[in-house]
């Protein structure tokens, strides 16, 4: 699935979603676009991770907001609830990235309490049973096919990837991190058009205001 199938499914049925939905997948779509087009890894990351938070982010009241990554946790279990039927997330999880998100899970250098241990935040005995619960809880969702647990920890990490990206902890087309950023962009690549198709198909489901509305 890619940003011009898509965008043409969207023309179709556009003129039928509330203006929230339409808004959130018009920005999506924008940049998935935007993504597909970039040759370097490190671009196409970023401008991925910018589509899925242009279909997920809301605009809630301060008294009550959730920190981001609890925000789209909850976005991921509402796809997966919706996706219960065709489970094509269930698919993309277990049968195509399986061995990435293995991989991704046993890498420290995505695993934000590894640096909050090197920069004296936390102890290192912290850090590495952190990082240990982390895994057992990862092994378990594997262990009894739970999705929308595993996703949760997936983007756990792939969150502290985009914040060395987002706030210049990293260096652009780098030596050091190339593995994980290659998974994660090939992850983020396929899971966000298929957030998008899911919320085309259910434009009756709450997905609530978006951030930033057009202002006439």
């Amino acid at each position: 699935m890619d940003h011009n199938t898509l965008k043409q499914r969207h023309r179709l049925r556009r003129d039928v979603e509330p203006e929230n939905l339409r808004l959130r997948i018009h920005r999506a779509l924008s940049w998935l676009h935007r993504a597909e087009q970039a040759d370097d890894l490190d671009g196409k990351f970023i401008f991925l991770w910018i589509a899925f938070n242009a279909a997920y982010a809301t605009e809630i009241d301060d008294s009550h907001r959730l920190s981001e990554q609890e925000t789209f946790k909850a976005f991921l279990q509402k796809l997966c609830d919706l996706d219960l039927a065709a489970k094509r997330i269930d698919a993309l999880v277990w049968n195509e990235f399986s061995g990435s998100i293995r991989t991704l899970l046993d890498n420290p250098y995505v695993f934000q309490s590894f640096w909050d241990s090197r920069n004296g935040k936390i102890s290192e005995a912290d850090w590495q049973a952190r990082f240990a619960r982390g895994k057992q809880l990862a092994h378990a969702a594997l262990a009894s096919g739970d999705t929308p647990l595993l996703l949760g920890v997936v983007f756990n990490r792939l969150y502290t990837l985009r914040n060395q990206l987002m706030h210049g902890g990293a260096t652009w087309n780098g030596t050091v991190n190339r593995e994980q950023l290659r998974d994660c962009a090939r992850l983020m690549g396929k899971l966000v058009p298929l957030v998008i198709e899911l919320m085309m198909e259910h434009p009756g489901t709450l997905w609530g205001d978006a951030c930033y509305p057009v202002v006439d």
